[in-house]
């Protein structure tokens, strides 16, 4: 059954919320832990597949800019699809923005990561 509520951090996976945790504070390695062997992150339209890309991802998005994070929605689209909307504000062109992480979890580990403009 879907879900569409919004949840609070605290009801997310632990996964999800380790990550985002430290995907926020900009801890590559750290939020690298919690993706399972054979991750794909797709950015933008941009796909990163296994470790050495998705650790370099991690480590290098959004690094030339500077800006805060602030998770404004999340809901449960199933058993192991989460989706986490979080408000960019900084240096960046446009200086906000509205991402959905769309999150497909694997023996409760982040499997893959879609992250999105978020619909207006």
């Amino acid at each position: 059954m879907t879900q569409h509520t919004d949840l609070p951090s605290d009801l997310l996976p632990p996964a999800v919320r380790q990550f985002l945790g430290a995907h926020i504070v900009r801890d590559a390695d750290t939020a690298s832990s919690f993706l399972a062997e054979g991750a794909v992150i797709v950015d933008q339209d941009e796909t990163f597949r296994g470790r050495e890309e998705t650790d370099a991802f991690l480590r290098d998005a959004g690094s030339e800019f500077e800006y805060t994070t602030e998770q404004i929605g999340a809901h449960r689209v199933d058993d192991t699809h989460w989706v986490v909307t979080v408000r960019l504000e900084g240096t960046f062109p446009g200086g906000v923005a509205e991402l959905d992480y769309r999150f497909a979890l694997r023996d409760d580990l982040i499997a893959e990561l879609v992250i999105a403009n978020h619909p207006a």
